[in-house]
């Protein structure tokens, strides 16, 4: 039985339902798109990247993704008829011509002790050591790896490698795994340049917001939390001392969405973000009318969020989030979207975030 994480049934399935929303008050605003449009470039200024994240794709007990500066990561799977625990890997290789694969080990590769031990592979009996461009040379034609903690299948490993020597441009040259040609390093396209996401500097604030400005909020973000779930909003200040707030509005066992607001005194306004966010950016519909975040918190100057696709937390997506003055940024998306036992998510966006 198949696995797949079906993200938006089972994160919806962690929810209650919304009801309908009251109309706003008059000294608050209307509820804005999710993904808002980037203001216009002038001469000056370098128009702000639409966030396109990488997609996922599975092969057999591989899943396989690259994040838009082309590092790509292959993921190994546990076996799909849910049995059991095992050591997990993560594969990842560096984009351009010197390109080079290094290695992450997930759940289940630990000692006795419950260290992680040092990475050593053994392919099909042949002994790599911790050579990651060797153990995915190995894997290629391999039909087991072993890693400290067990053994893992090779079912569509070769099928993975491939279609990062595609994503990359390396088939038909001398540095694919898999697609080799004649062609030399040199024609290997370098490296995209990253995004750069400029951030404002967020400072906690503690104080209780208004009763009427929490009530707005509730009922723009038609919000609709069990008695004795319900918790207090999170807030960060901004430099111009306007309030951005993480307005938790519905919980299931595991996930809680929080709709995201700009507070400035008592003008309420949904935030603007620059991508998809939470539930949303899962394909699943968060049934909140403005931009919102799963499990969201403000943690060193960014906003997080972390949709679990069940509670093992082995299928899901996290991202992260500055605050530019005007919206929120995208500056980093992990996910796994299959639910088979590996925690370590597969980085499909990235951006450089200046202060």
């Amino acid at each position: 039985m198949t696995r797949h994480v079906a993200l938006a049934a089972l994160m919806l399935a962690a929810c209650s339902s919304q009801p309908q929303a009251d109309a706003a008050p008059t000294r608050t605003a209307e509820a804005a798109p999710r993904t808002a449009a980037s203001p216009p470039a002038t001469a000056k200024t370098r128009a702000p990247v639409t966030p396109k994240p990488g997609t996922l794709k599975t092969f057999g007990d591989w899943q396989v993704g690259c994040d838009n500066g082309l590092v790509c990561t292959m993921a190994s799977l546990l076996p799909d008829d849910g049995a059991g625990a095992g050591a997990t890997l993560n594969l990842i290789r560096a984009p351009g011509p010197q390109g080079r694969y290094h290695t992450v080990s997930g759940e289940g590769a630990t000692d006795a002790s419950g260290h992680t031990p040092a990475a050593r592979f053994t392919v099909d009996g042949r002994d790599l050591g911790s050579d990651a461009n060797a153990l995915a040379a190995a894997m290629a034609n391999g039909r087991v790896l072993k890693v400290p903690g067990g053994a893992i299948s090779l079912k569509g490993a070769s099928a993975a490698l491939r279609y990062i020597d595609a994503m990359q441009g390396r088939a038909g040259t001398v540095t694919a795994t898999v697609a080799q040609g004649a062609k030399p390093a040199a024609s290997v396209p370098p490296a995209p340049a990253l995004p750069i996401v400029t951030a404002q500097r967020l400072t906690r604030y503690t104080a209780k917001l208004p009763t009427s400005v929490v009530a707005a909020m509730k009922r723009i973000g038609r919000c609709d939390l069990s008695e004795g779930m319900e918790s207090p909003p999170s807030v960060a200040r901004t430099p111009d001392g306007r309030l951005l707030v993480i307005q938790p509005c519905s919980a299931g066992a595991y996930n809680v969405i929080g709709a995201l607001f700009v507070v400035r005194g008592s003008d309420v306004r949904p935030a603007q973000v620059d991508a998809s966010a939470g539930f949303d950016a899962t394909g699943a519909d968060s049934q909140t009318p403005v931009p919102s975040v799963v499990n969201g918190d403000f943690d060193r100057n960014v906003l997080t969020s972390y949709a679990k696709g069940r509670g093992l937390g082995d299928c899901g997506l996290g991202q992260t989030f500055a605050w530019d003055g005007s919206r929120y940024r995208l500056v980093s998306q992990d996910e796994m979207s299959e639910c088979r036992g590996n925690t370590e998510y597969i980085a499909t966006w990235r951006a450089t975030m200046r202060r």
